[in-house]
């Protein structure tokens, strides 16, 4: 099982996000206070703790919500998991993955202020099937996968 290291937010889309450490996940909607929320496939993006660290391996002065990610994770391979797997994420929460990293048209307002974005490459995002609290330091694990059903 893995962890919440990161809840970040951010008021526009385009921009770093901040750790707030805390938030709510709304069902088919999801970071409440968040710009990306949405009846959308892309409504909370994750990235792993090891990608930024990747970044950081090559100079980059980079953390948790520098890649505009909602949920900074470690200790689970994101990249790895096919779309349609469902995650269990904090005690309440339920997530299915819809991509798998991203494709970016332009560089982005990311790209220009940290060198480099993992999230085309290693980003993940979920839909939020059922909603509730998140916060640094709950798990976060595979519950079910396409192979499973």
């Amino acid at each position: 099982m893995g962890r919440i290291v990161a809840v970040c937010t951010s008021p526009k889309k385009g921009m770093r996000k901040r750790n707030v450490g805390e938030g709510l996940l709304v069902e088919e909607h999801g970071l409440q206070g968040d710009a990306h929320t949405g009846s959308w496939h892309r409504q909370v993006s994750l990235l792993a703790m090891e990608s930024i660290r990747k970044m950081r391996d090559q100079g980059l002065d980079v953390g948790p919500g520098d890649f505009a990610e909602n949920l900074t994770t470690e200790g689970i391979d994101l990249v790895c998991l096919p779309v349609g797997t469902r995650l269990k994420i904090g005690p309440e929460c339920l997530a299915e993955v819809t991509q798998i990293g991203k494709e970016c048209h332009h560089r982005c307002a990311i790209y220009y202020q940290a060198g480099d974005c993992v999230m085309p490459r290693e980003g993940i995002f979920v839909r939020v099937i059922k909603g509730g609290p998140v916060k640094v330091g709950h798990g976060i694990e595979v519950v079910e996968n396409d192979a499973g059903r």
